[in-house]
């Protein structure tokens, strides 16, 4: 995955082509509540669905930069189609083929590049941003395989997705704690593939991003062969910090669809400056909502100049991900530069904007939620805080541990804080 961000300029250009063409209907899976299945559909024939997969497992080996750039195109007319190439293409599809065994590439490749949105599973009602208090096990048995019991919450395409990177704390024959492990689960309703023990439960119903189901799985006792375990390279106690390396990329491509939807705003700002007036004169007339424009602007700019800077770090040599610490920063500033952005943009339209006869209501709705969804501000804050410093910054009572002194999983905590993960 080694571009410089245009040798894929296709893909960027298909991104423009079909954002005209979700724009128009993106009203419809908000007000519907319903997953865009017509726009999936339109996103597998046109390659950006596993676009970053390598090209020997089918996909383009896309860089992270080509994906943001794809990502920016979608999210200025629809954050839920958005929301879909994120994670058809970083987060958990990325550490399954950068961990994952040959056959496990092999098996999970295709169904993503035919069109399946995989669903990252580490949330749990009680485990949000501390990510390691997770309580759903996965137990080692006799004959090979790992018995799954646990409850995980606020699961991303819970519902819709086959597969499923299921994050567990591993137990021994002898029930002792391994460390926390990756396990891939496949259901196909389509195929009568559905593993006994898995169940998909209640759906949230959210703010924002309606189309897109929020739920609750549960494992009882599902059996999954070792075969579906993703081991790092690193022992248990040190791979869920490896796995959530691939994480870095899904902040990205969050940020990504924050900043885009904060530069579709713009332009619907553009548009209506010059076309309302008031006063006898055309609103681009008035100095006050020009400076505005101009910082939304800026705002927009800088956010994706932080965002490039994160997704070409992953091309460095040696770098498998985007540094975590630029996609903290870049999360971070982009979805709090997208609140305001879009809700400067509403303000231009006064009541207008306020009805659903603009999309800037739906977009306030929906770019609300990358302050919170991969890692909320405040946790990224004290990551980016914890590098400055070069301390280890735990939130748990028993306070900041010197490292000689934290084990590893203190050493792991400070750097996979997720909150409401997909």
């Amino acid at each position: 995955m080694a571009d410089s961000g245009t040798e894929h300029q296709f893909l960027i250009d298909r991104a423009k082509h079909l954002a005209e063409e979700f724009a128009p209907r993106a009203a419809k899976w908000d007000q519907s509540r319903s997953y865009c299945w017509e726009n999936v559909e339109a996103l597998q024939k046109a390659g950006l669905m596993g676009m970053t997969i390598a090209t020997q497992y089918g996909g383009f080996g896309a860089s992270y930069l080509t994906v943001v750039k794809v990502i920016e195109e979608i999210a200025k007319a629809c954050t839920l189609s958005a929301r879909i190439v994120v994670e058809a293409n970083m987060g958990g599809i990325s550490a399954i083929m950068t961990y994952g065994s040959e056959a496990q590439k092999r098996f999970c490749a295709p169904i993503v590049l035919a069109g399946d949105k995989p669903a990252i599973c580490i949330t749990e009602p009680d485990a949000g941003s501390a990510a390691t208090e997770m309580t759903t096990t996965a137990r080692m048995l006799e004959d090979g395989h790992y018995l799954l019991n646990g409850t995980k919450h606020w699961i991303t395409g819970g519902g819709v997705s086959k597969l499923h990177l299921v994050f567990a704390r591993v137990l021994d024959l002898d029930n002792r704690d391994l460390g926390i492990g990756g396990f891939i689960v496949h259901r196909d309703p389509d195929q009568n593939i559905m593993p006994d023990g898995l169940t998909i439960g209640p759906r949230e119903r959210t703010m924002g991003l309606c189309g897109m189901p929020e739920a609750v799985i549960a494992f009882e006792d599902l059996k999954v062969d070792k075969s579906m375990a993703v081991l790092p390279p690193s022992n248990l106690k040190r791979g869920f910090a490896d796995l959530m390396n691939a994480y870095n990329s899904q902040r990205v491509g969050a940020g990504t669809i924050a900043m885009g939807v904060a530069a579709g705003a713009v332009e619907h700002a553009k548009r209506y400056l010059k076309e309302r007036e008031q006063f006898g004169r055309p609103l681009a007339e008035f100095q006050g909502l020009q400076w505005m424009l101009a910082e939304m602007d800026t705002a927009v700019h800088a956010s994706r100049l932080m965002l490039h800077e994160a997704a070409r770090s992953a091309e460095a040599e040696g770098c498998l991900f985007p540094d975590k610490t630029l996609a903290a920063r870049a999360k971070l500033f982009a979805s709090e530069a997208a609140i305001k952005v879009v809700n400067d943009a509403l303000q231009m339209f006064g009541a207008r904007g306020y009805g659903d006869k603009e999309p800037l209501e739906r977009m306030y709705r929906d770019v609300r939620m990358f302050t919170i969804g991969g890692g909320t501000a405040q946790v990224l804050k004290t990551q980016i805080a914890s590098h400055l410093l070069d301390m280890k910054l735990p939130q748990t009572r028993d306070g900041y541990l010197p490292k000689a002194e934290s084990g590893d999983e203190h050493a792991a905590s400070d750097t996979i804080h997720l909150a409401a993960a997909e």
